[in-house]
């Protein structure tokens, strides 16, 4: 048995599920990642966390429990790591990645749902998210429908849901009320961790919160080269692995990644040839273990430079002006960061395709996917405008609509390969 059979066990996680959900993530990681040629050797720190992602991680999450701290759980960006870390918590990414138990989510909720909000209750209810029972506090947000109603649906299966609204417009009065929502957040976090946020506690976990997204940004920045010094698949992965690891240890290697990155640069290495096809995806997030489209993507003779998404560049694009001298000033800042994300929650979002064209140019991309989680409203309705812009502005999109499972993955393969040869074409 694992070293973390007992620790499993004393969450409450059913063992026999959870160790068959780590045997296919298992396989899975080794056949997707670590047969990769070429790989970057800072990516094997990445491929220790995942092989400890439910052990020495949440070893680490229960010790400092143990010692008094608070562990956050959320499953968006919009929740504000600065204000987890100025009451010395710790924020988590929850598990909602895979197509795990959704019959034990479906008698809860209905079956045509976004896959992520049923992946989140699949693992919830098949007791098999380690994140999930360590958590103190989980935070839900208000970006979409389905999010709104079935966290009410959850909240008697988690010990502490805590919701924070969003505004829909990009208004003053959409400021206004973000900035009092986070108020009443940072009031929640001060009650439950017994710790008053000051100014420089929250200067602090600014400080360390604008870190890990620099170290990200470099990273990013590194990808414009041709050859590409790093896949489309560990950049994705880094980008997953910032919503779980200790900050300070993940902003450390990623930055000792990007240091191989830039000699590699130099050097002109790289994982794939020189000119080979550069896309640009944009869309819905992906959470860890959602590797389908940049593995198809990745093994159809295209690289993936860039990710416009929550897990990928509109998660870490802006950093939190670290100027103030009152903890109200210093929340002004935060609330002004977290309001330029272009979530498609809002209405009107003309910044969303701004920012795909801009980070077209950067990255030196041929070509966009745009990628929507079946029933994710939100992203699918959005995809047609977005689709049509970039189309008029002279840059190819592919849109793409799909799930967690595996069916139609030949399907994308054959139209991935034509966009490919469209492109290319051109």
């Amino acid at each position: 048995m694992s070293n973390y059979t007992q620790m499993w066990s004393d969450l409450g996680l059913d063992l026999n599920a959870h160790d068959a959900l780590l045997s296919i993530l298992g396989e899975a990681y080794q056949s997707i990642f670590l047969s990769q040629k070429d790989r970057p050797e800072g990516m094997k720190y990445f491929d220790f966390v995942m092989s400890e992602v439910h052990g020495l991680r949440i070893r680490e999450l229960l010790d400092a429990k143990a010692a008094g701290r608070k562990v956050v759980g959320s499953y968006c960006v919009f929740v504000p790591e600065e204000l987890i870390l100025a009451v010395d918590g710790i924020s988590v990414g929850l598990c909602a990645g895979a197509e795990f138990n959704f019959e034990g989510a479906e008698e809860v909720l209905p079956r045509n749902i976004c896959p992520l909000i049923k992946s989140a209750f699949g693992f919830k209810r098949g007791l098999v998210c380690p994140y999930v029972e360590a958590s103190d506090i989980i935070v839900g947000e208000n970006t979409c429908d389905g999010k709104k109603k079935a966290y009410e649906v959850l909240a008697p299966m988690v010990r502490d849901l805590y919701i924070i609204d969003l505004p829909q417009m990009k208004s003053d009065a959409g400021k206004a009320l973000l900035k009092d929502e986070y108020r009443k957040f940072m009031k929640k976090l001060e009650d439950a961790s017994g710790r008053k946020i000051t100014v420089e506690t929250l200067k602090k976990g600014i400080e360390i919160t604008n870190a890990k997204r620099k170290a990200v940004k470099r990273l990013a920045e590194l990808r414009k080269a041709d050859p590409a010094p790093i896949s489309g698949l560990d950049a994705l992965l880094v980008n997953q692995i910032f919503f779980y690891d200790d900050p300070v240890r993940f902003t450390n290697s990623v930055n000792a990644l990007c240091d191989e990155l830039e000699q590699r640069v130099k050097d002109g290495v790289g994982v794939f040839p020189q000119n080979t096809t550069r896309l640009l995806v944009s869309g819905c997030p992906m959470a860890v273990p959602n590797w389908k489209v940049p593995m198809i993507v990745e093994s159809s003779g295209a690289v993936i430079v860039g990710e416009e998404s929550c897990v990928g560049e509109r998660g870490t694009r802006w950093l939190t002006d670290e100027k103030g001298e009152t903890v109200d000033e210093l929340l002004d800042s935060i609330t002004d960061r977290y309001f330029q994300i272009d979530c498609a929650v809002f209405t009107p979002n003309p910044s969303r395709v701004d920012h795909v064209k801009d980070m077209y140019r950067r990255y030196n991309a041929q070509g966009v996917i745009h990628y929507s989680l079946q029933f994710c409203h939100p992203y699918t309705i959005e995809s047609g405008p977005v689709e049509a812009a970039l189309e008029k502005a002279g840059i190819p999109v592919l849109r793409l609509e799909t799930d967690y499972s595996q069916e139609d993955a030949g399907q994308i393969k054959t139209r991935v390969e034509a966009f490919r040869e469209r492109i290319e074409a051109q």
